[in-house]
C-alpha cells in the first residue's frame, strides 16, 4: 500500500470513529434524556447509513488494492445500495 493509499485509508477510518462516537454520544444523550427518541432514531438512521457507506467505500478501495487496480476509483455509493448488503 502507497503512502497515499493508507492515507486515504486512514481518513475514512477516522471519519467512521468519529461517527461511531457520535452515535454513541446519541444514545448517552437518550439516556439522560437531553434529546428526545425520535431525534435520536433521526439522526442514528443518518449515522448508519453514513457508516455503512463509509465501510463500504473502504471495503472497495481495500479490493481494488488486492486486484491490483487503483483505489482512486472506488467511489461512495448510494444509500439505497449499501443499506441492503448482508454481513
Amino acid at each position: 500500500m502507497s503512502g497515499s493509499e493508507a492515507e486515504a485509508e486512514k481518513q475514512i477510518l477516522g471519519r467512521i470513529t468519529e461517527m461511531i462516537s457520535q452515535e454513541r454520544d446519541l444514545r448517552d444523550r437518550l439516556t439522560q434524556h437531553t434529546i428526545d427518541r425520535s431525534t435520536e432514531h433521526e439522526r442514528l438512521a443518518r449515522l448508519e447509513t453514513e457508516l455503512d457507506q463509509c465501510w463500504d467505500l473502504l471495503r472497495q478501495r481495500r479490493a481494488r488494492i488486492t486486484a491490483g487496480q487503483d483505489p482512486e476509483e472506488a467511489h461512495v455509493r448510494p444509500a439505497s445500495q449499501v443499506e441492503h448488503y448482508l454481513s
